[in-house]
């Protein structure tokens, strides 16, 4: 009789079951949401070049700081800075007039690694013109009052 009874309790209560499916983790198996996963995919491929790109860069100008510290080319550059220093004193000695012995132009033309440096001094209206075309055909112009600097 107990037999019966459990068969029966057995057989009365439902029993419920689904179809076994199986789907992938991974978005580039299963298609859902594969645009993200190729997205994400991309950008840390960029990410990567990018550091990679930046270390080259950065080694390189490492390497030109490098070679322009050293003591024979701060020398040159030194010297050179002097050089355009007593060029520059002496197109303004004679553009002022102050170190002039006789007669003091009143224009004059300098050719600097291609550029050209033109002045002219109108005493009419006590100005002096400088012009300066660089290598490109740019052209700089000012105009310096004479006189009116006062130390």
């Amino acid at each position: 009789m107990i037999k019966k009874l459990l068969i029966f309790i057995i057989m009365g209560t439902a029993v419920g079951a689904s179809e076994l499916t199986h789907d992938f983790g991974n978005p580039a198996f299963s298609g859902n949401g594969y645009s993200q996963h190729v997205l994400s995919i991309e950008q840390l491929q960029y990410s990567r070049q990018k550091d990679v790109d930046d270390a080259k860069k950065s080694a390189a100008a490492a390497k030109k700081r490098e070679e322009e510290n050293t003591t024979i080319n701060k020398f040159i550059k030194n010297v050179e800075s002097r050089i355009y220093a007593n060029l520059s004193k002496q197109l303004v000695d004679n553009m002022f007039g102050t170190e002039c012995t006789g007669t003091c132009p009143t224009s004059g033309t300098a050719d600097v690694e291609g550029s050209t440096i033109y002045w002219i001094k109108d005493e009419v209206s006590s100005n002096i013109s400088l012009t300066i075309t660089d290598t490109t055909g740019n052209v700089t112009t000012m105009t310096v009052p004479i006189g009116d600097f006062q130390f």
